[in-house]
């Protein structure tokens, strides 16, 4: 996962909190978190890139509406990243 921009990152985490979202959905989901809006110019190519690198898959829902959903690959890189995050910031630190 370090080789992934932050909004990379982002997309990751917003997918393994959905249950099968779809293209806008996930756009919806980050634009409430970034408070500005996410242009399909940036979002589509992105999650091109997360299925590109095995993280995410990509199926379709109808003709027009593709859904996403994270591999076991992406839910490992999540993981790992969880706990290396948690050896510099405990829990604690934060709720204090």
């Amino acid at each position: 996962m370090y080789d992934l921009t932050g909004f990379q990152r982002d997309l990751l985490y917003a997918i393994a909190g959905q249950t099968e979202p779809h293209g806008l959905a996930i756009k919806e989901e980050l634009e409430d978190y970034y408070e500005k809006e996410i242009h399909h110019g940036r979002l589509y190519p992105n999650l091109d890139t997360l299925v590109d690198k095995g993280l995410v898959e990509k199926g379709q829902k109808d003709r027009r509406t593709n859904v996403y959903s994270i591999t076991r690959r992406g839910q490992r890189e999540i993981e790992a990243r969880r706990e290396w995050e948690n050896q510099y910031v405990e829990e604690d630190a934060l709720t204090a």
